[in-house]
């Protein structure tokens, strides 16, 4: 773990600095609004109260440096297991490079052991191509093909 740096639960005053991150890329500053606070405090409030959800928040001096959130989803496959799925993974521009992400997951993978979770898995949109050799680097495998649909 990155020296001073904590990974704990985000809190509502967290969402701003989480949002901020979201967008500080091509494809974030595209989709996301970090000026229009409204649905991503509904969202959290959502995320909070939902046990199967935590939203991690990597902290250095007080200050978001990182974040991921990880979804527990209980399913039949796999003789009944446990998947642990990991979103948006981001780390603050100051912060890249040096290892922050790397302690995200490998945090994200011991929290999903201790909560009994057999898969942990991600999606990465196909352009991110810098970051599939970062996660291939953790031991992840490209070995299915996703698709979406924009529903709303």
């Amino acid at each position: 773990m990155n020296d001073g740096v904590s990974i704990d639960r985000a809190r509502a005053g967290d969402v701003a600095a989480i949002v901020a991150m979201l967008a500080d890329d091509a494809l974030g500053a595209r989709r996301e609004s970090p000026g229009d606070p409204k649905p991503y405090m509904a969202a959290f409030e959502d995320i909070d109260a939902d046990p199967r959800q935590y939203l991690a928040v990597a902290r250095r001096d007080g200050r978001v440096v990182g974040t991921l959130q990880l979804t527990f989803v209980p399913g039949l496959s796999h003789r009944g297991s446990t998947r642990a799925q990991v979103e948006a993974v981001r780390v603050d521009s100051d912060e890249r490079g040096g290892g922050l992400g790397t302690d995200l997951l490998l945090w994200a993978e011991e929290e999903a052991r201790r909560r009994g979770a057999a898969i942990l898995q991600l999606t990465s949109d196909a352009s991110r191509e810098d970051a599939h050799r970062f996660y291939e680097r953790l031991g992840y495998t490209a070995s299915h093909v996703g698709f979406k649909k924009r529903i709303g």
